[in-house]
């Protein structure tokens, strides 16, 4: 097997990390699990001198390693991190622990999880693989039977965090799965044949074993993934990476791949002043884009700034209001670049606040090998859309336009305003439009029962209202309503769970959903005369 040949007694030798911290560790089952029932040895854990790093080995009763991050901000983003060792160890630190700490300061919870490894005999697992890697084909027998039980045992670790979300104050539906070199292999196995209710919602396999996973079968559901290795590794596991990544391509999914000139295998936490050491700052980026970092309370999330960071977001927002209030110079060179649509395109132009900005760093795959234009800016309210519709829909040569908007203005977020004064906006938008022979699709907006970060505000019945009443004007004015609302909707009026991370974006379910309805919309507005 590839994974464990002997060059990894040079990498290993190359790790340095600390010891662990005693933390609470949640048992995976509550009887000797299936297929190793016979297993009796006891899990241990000291520090290799060969591979200079803590290893732990011998693990028969998997389990997981409680990190929480502080309360005031906790995200309700969770992660199941599997550290790598070719199934005869773990690098609980470097590519465990060490993960786990620097996600618990951006707000994840963390579980490190120990998986079922093979048995070894003595108490330096280090240089009993080196031994076993004398003979390849036979070290490869020994592991084979141990991956499906790792596999089983990230299965396993999903469902119950899934099942015992509330108790660790996580969102069910924002619970990733990553791993490391043979913890790779754990977590592309998971993400392979996992159910509904143990499919991770994001993967993070950095040099991954891909020959030693199990199935190939990329998830229908939208599981966006996040891929790193290096150019160098020396268990020539780059083109594993690529082959996940090709795969994710190949089936629409959301995925971004990292490939560093230098890091070697099993870089992890390690630094090595390279710019591998960035990986985990690019996870963190990748994350906050999904919108993964996104506060549980917006109040409290801004509670834990310093007084200078507060003045610097105030002085921030100031200028922009200032010098572009409509942001109009957002996507001014992006449109300048643009060329006119080819003979018989037919252009569609996406206007929108977060909630359609987010959409392309969700599922950028959706808008790709379309003449689909996503003209959508976090935070923005329906005066601000209005200002910078001529340049961004109607410049543009626009066959169709989809307005989405209005959410932000029921909560607040530009001062007050009616309903009256939001739905005369975005019928102005689409009023501008058809004038200029623009097809009009006006989006319902989404539902909310509560926006994170105006506890106690309700906007329920103002939502439902200002739907009513687009629904009426296009029916009556020669445009496409197009209904969201229903089709994503809870008892309480608010955005279905298993649709969102924060009850008001959707998450890449939630995109699952709204994008089937609006391309239906969209061939329903050609057809308009």
């Amino acid at each position: 097997m590839r994974l464990l040949s002997n060059t990894l007694f040079f990498l290993c030798l190359l790790i340095m990390v600390h010891p662990s911290q005693a933390q609470e560790t949640i048992k995976l089952y509550p009887n000797k699990p299936a297929g190793s029932e016979n297993w009796n040895w006891n899990e241990q854990q000291n520090f290799s001198k060969l591979f200079n790093t803590e290893v732990v080995f011998n693990v028969l009763d998997p389990s997981l390693i409680l990190f929480q991050p502080p309360a005031n901000i906790a995200t309700g983003t969770a992660v199941i991190i599997a550290p790598g060792g070719g199934f005869q160890a773990l690098s609980i630190n470097s590519e465990g622990t060490e993960v786990a700490k620097w996600l618990n300061a951006k707000g994840v919870t963390c579980f490190v999880l120990k998986y079922r490894l093979a048995k070894t005999k003595s108490e330096d697992p280090a240089s009993e693989m080196m031994q076993k890697l004398a003979d390849p084909k036979k070290f490869e027998a020994e592991n084979g039977p141990i991956i499906p039980l790792a596999m089983n045992d990230g299965i396993a670790a999903m469902k119950y965090l899934r099942s015992h979300a509330a108790a660790y104050k996580i969102n069910p539906n924002r619970i990733g799965f990553m791993g490391f070199s043979a913890g790779g292999t754990v977590t592309m196995s998971v993400a392979y044949n996992a159910d509904a209710e143990s499919r991770p919602d994001f993967i993070a396999p950095i040099y991954a074993a891909v020959p030693t996973s199990i199935g190939n079968t990329v998830p229908q559901k939208i599981t966006p993934a996040f891929i790193a290795v290096a150019a160098d590794d020396q268990l020539k596991l780059t083109a594993h990476s690529l082959d996940i990544y090709n795969r994710w391509i190949q089936a629409k999914q959301p995925v971004e791949l990292h490939v560093f000139e230098k890091g070697g295998h099993g870089f992890g936490m390690r630094k090595q002043w390279l710019p591998s050491d960035k990986w985990i700052d690019l996870f963190g980026d990748w994350l906050k884009q999904h919108g993964w970092l996104r506060p549980l309370n917006e109040d409290q999330w801004s509670a834990k700034l310093t007084p200078e960071q507060l003045e610097e977001r105030k002085q921030t927002a100031e200028n922009n209001f200032h010098t572009d209030w409509a942001s109009i110079n957002r996507f001014a060179a992006a449109n300048k670049q643009l060329p006119l649509p080819a003979k018989n395109e037919k252009r569609v132009v996406f206007m929108g606040n977060s909630i359609t900005e987010g959409w392309i760093n969700m599922h950028p795959t959706f808008f790709e090998g379309k003449p689909y234009l996503n003209r959508g800016i976090s935070g923005q309210t329906t005066p601000q859309m209005l200002v910078r519709f001529k340049q961004d829909v109607i410049d543009l040569k626009a066959s169709v336009v989809v307005i989405l908007a209005g959410t932000n203005d029921i909560a607040g977020s530009a001062g007050p305003s009616s309903l009256e004064m939001v739905q005369e906006h975005i019928i102005s938008m689409a009023e501008l439009a058809k004038a200029n022979n623009v097809k009009v699709v006006v989006s319902s907006i989404l539902p909310v029962y509560e926006y994170p970060w105006r506890p106690g505000f309700k906007p329920t019945e103002a939502i439902i209202n200002l739907n009513r009443n687009l629904k009426n004007w296009a029916e009556k004015n020669g445009a496409i309503y197009l209904d969201y609302y229903a089709s994503m909707v809870d008892e309480r009026n608010g955005l279905k769970p298993n649709l969102t991370f924060d009850g008001v974006h959707p998450n890449g379910d939630g995109y699952s959903v709204m994008e089937p309805l609006v391309e239906k919309a969209i061939t329903e507005a050609l057809k308009l005369k």
